[in-house]
C-alpha cells in the first residue's frame, strides 16, 4: 500500500469503528446484564454474557431487510467480519449501548484496521506525520489565531441581534434643453400628492442649471429576535429634490421632497414585520410606511433599477399616510398572495382632525407570483378624507412576462380625484438581464405619470452596471413632456446615478 493508500485507509478504518459503536454493536468482550440480587431490590449484580460471531446479518432473528440500517449492518458483516450478536441470536438494535458494548465493539474494529493499514503502513503515517510537523503545527497556530479574533469580535460586536446595512445612492443630471413650465404641487403641508390649479403651486421656467448633484444616504439597523421577524429602524439624509424638474416625481432615489429630509439626518422608517404561522405576514410602522410598502410585489421589472421614479409605478404615490401603518399579507399558496394594508398621516396629532382615522389611506393587491412567466396583480387604493384636488381612489392592474433573457412588463392605473375628472396613468417597457455582462440589467420603458387635466409623459432608457456587490452605477437617457401650456414642454435629460451599499 502507498503512504496516500495508507492515509486514505486510517480515516476510513476509524468510521467502520464509529460506525460499529454508533449502532451499539458488540464484539468478542463480555457484555452484561442487569439481574436483581436476593439480598435487596436496590442492589445490581451484572452476570456476563458472551457474544457470538455473526457471519451473515440473516442469522440475526430481529434484523429485517426493511430496517432503516440494514445495509450498514450487512456491510460490517459482510466486508469488515466486524459485528457480533447475543448468544440467542439477535441484535437488540433499539436498547441502549453499554460502556462494555462500546469497548467490544471498538476492539474488534480496532483489529480490522490494524489488518487493513498493516504495521509498515502505521510506520509511515507516524513518518509522514513527522515529516508534516512543521505545516500541522503552523495550521494548529493559524487556528488558535482564529478562534482568539473570533472571540474579540464576539466580545466587542455591535449588537447579537441587529445588523448595520448602509446605501448611499449620488446622481449627476444633465438637462440639454429647457422646458417654459413645469409645476410642482406643494399644497398644503408638501405632501407631494396630486394638485390642481386651485393649489399653490411653483413655475419653473427658463434655463435649468447646466448639471445638477444629488444623493441620498440610508443606514438600515435591521434586528431580527427570531430569524424570521425584522425590526427595521431607518436614519435618512438627502438633498432636496431639484433635477429632473420636468417629471412629475424626479429620481427614484430621491426622498427631500416629501420626506422632509432635506440635508439633515432623520428617522425615515420605523416598522416591525413577523410571520404568523406559515402563510400569514404582519408588518406595525410608526413612520414612513404607505401604500406599495405593504404590497408584496409591484412586479414590474423597473422598479429599482430605473433611475428615474417613474420606473416603480407612481399611481402608488398619490395617497397619504406615513405615521402609523399595519398591514397582513395572506399566501393562500405558494402563488396567490392578498396584500392588505392601512396608514395615517395624523396618528399622533390629538385635535378633532387629527388620530388614527385621519388623513389615511388603505391598499388592497392581490398577487399572482410563479417562478415561470407570469406574474401579475390587482391593486385598489382609496383614501379616507380626500380634500378637494386629491386622490380618492385608484384601482390598477399590473403585468410582467419573463422570458428568461429578457422582461415585458407594464401598468395601468385609473385615479379618481375629488372635485377633478378621473385620471388615466400608465407605464410599459422591457428589460434585459445580464445584458453584457452578469448582474447587469438593460431596460426601456414610459408611458404617462399621474396629473390632473394633463398627460405627462416620460421615457426612460437606462443600462444598471453591477461592478461588484458594493458598488453599481447606472447612465440613463430620460425624455419628459410636461403637457403644460408653454411652448416649450419637453426636455431631455442625460443621468449617471452611482450606488453604494454595505
Amino acid at each position: 500500500m502507498t503512504n496516500w493508500k495508507a492515509l486514505l485507509a486510517a480515516p476510513a478504518a476509524f468510521g467502520i469503528v464509529a460506525a460499529v459503536s454508533g449502532n451499539a454493536v458488540a464484539a468478542e468482550a463480555v457484555a452484561v446484564e442487569e439481574i436483581s440480587s436476593d439480598v435487596s431490590a436496590d442492589v445490581v449484580v451484572e452476570e456476563p454474557v458472551q457474544l457470538a460471531q455473526v457471519t451473515s446479518v440473516s442469522e440475526l432473528s430481529d434484523v429485517q431487510p426493511g430496517d432503516w440500517a440494514f445495509t450498514a449492518l450487512q456491510r460490517l458483516v459482510e466486508e469488515y467480519g466486524c459485528l457480533e450478536g447475543y448468544p440467542d441470536r439477535t441484535y437488540r438494535g433499539n436498547r441502549a449501548l453499554t460502556r462494555y458494548e462500546f469497548a467490544a465493539g471498538l476492539n474488534a474494529c480496532l483489529d480490522v484496521v490494524i489488518q487493513l493499514i498493516g504495521g509498515d503502513d502505521l510506520d509511515e503515517i507516524r513518518r509522514l506525520q513527522e515529516e508534516f510537523a512543521a505545516e500541522l503545527a503552523t495550521i494548529r497556530g493559524r487556528v488558535d489565531t482564529l478562534e482568539t479574533d473570533v472571540a474579540e469580535l464576539e466580545a466587542n460586536q455591535f449588537s447579537t441581534t441587529t445588523k448595520l446595512r448602509g446605501a448611499l445612492d449620488a446622481n449627476l443630471v444633465v438637462p440639454f434643453g429647457d422646458a417654459d413650465l413645469t409645476t410642482i404641487d406643494v399644497g398644503e403641508g408638501d405632501d407631494g400628492l396630486i394638485g390642481t390649479a386651485d393649489d399653490e403651486i411653483t413655475t419653473i421656467g427658463g434655463d435649468e442649471a447646466d448639471a445638477t448633484f444629488e444623493y441620498r444616504a440610508t443606514l438600515n439597523f435591521d434586528t431580527s429576535f427570531t430569524g424570521e421577524d425584522r425590526l427595521r429602524v431607518r436614519l435618512r439624509a438627502t438633498d432636496a429634490a431639484g433635477s429632473l424638474a420636468n417629471s412629475e416625481n424626479g429620481l427614484a432615489s430621491q426622498s427631500g421632497r416629501r420626506n422632509g429630509l432635506e440635508d439633515n439626518l432623520g428617522l425615515d422608517d420605523v416598522y416591525y414585520s413577523f410571520p404568523i404561522g406559515n402563510r400569514i405576514s404582519g408588518i406595525i410602522a410608526a413612520n414612513s410606511v404607505v401604500t406599495d410598502d405593504f404590497v408584496t410585489s409591484t412586479i414590474v421589472p423597473f422598479d429599482g433599477p430605473s433611475v428615474a421614479d417613474a420606473g416603480g409605478p407612481e399611481f402608488y404615490d398619490q395617497f397619504a399616510g406615513g405615521d402609523f401603518g399595519a398591514g397582513v399579507n395572506f399566501a393562500f399558496s405558494d402563488n396567490l398572495v392578498l396584500d392588505l394594508g392601512y396608514s395615517s398621516d395624523s396618528s399622533n396629532n390629538n385635535t378633532e382632525d387629527g388620530g388614527l382615522f385621519n388623513e389615511n389611506s388603505y391598499i388592497a393587491q392581490l398577487n399572482f407570483l410563479t417562478d415561470g412567466i407570469f406574474d401579475a396583480a390587482i391593486t385598489y387604493i382609496g383614501a379616507g378624507d380626500a380634500d378637494d384636488g386629491d386622490a380618492e381612489s385608484t384601482i390598477a392592474g399590473l403585468i410582467n412576462f419573463d422570458f428568461g433573457g429578457f422582461q415585458v412588463g407594464g401598468h395601468y392605473a385609473n385615479t379618481q380625484v375629488d372635485g377633478e375628472d378621473d385620471i388615466d396613468s400608465y407605464m410599459g417597457g422591457v428589460a434585459f438581464s445580464d445584458f453584457l455582462g452578469a448582474g447587469n440589467e438593460f431596460g426601456v420603458y414610459g408611458g404617462i405619470s399621474p396629473a390632473v387635466d394633463r398627460d405627462p409623459v416620460l421615457v426612460e432608457a437606462y443600462y444598471e452596471i453591477n461592478v461588484n456587490e458594493f458598488f453599481s452605477f447606472t447612465p440613463a437617457i430620460i425624455y419628459t413632456d410636461n403637457d403644460s401650456d408653454g411652448d416649450e414642454n419637453d426636455n431631455v435629460y442625460g443621468a449617471v446615478r452611482a450606488s453604494f451599499s454595505f
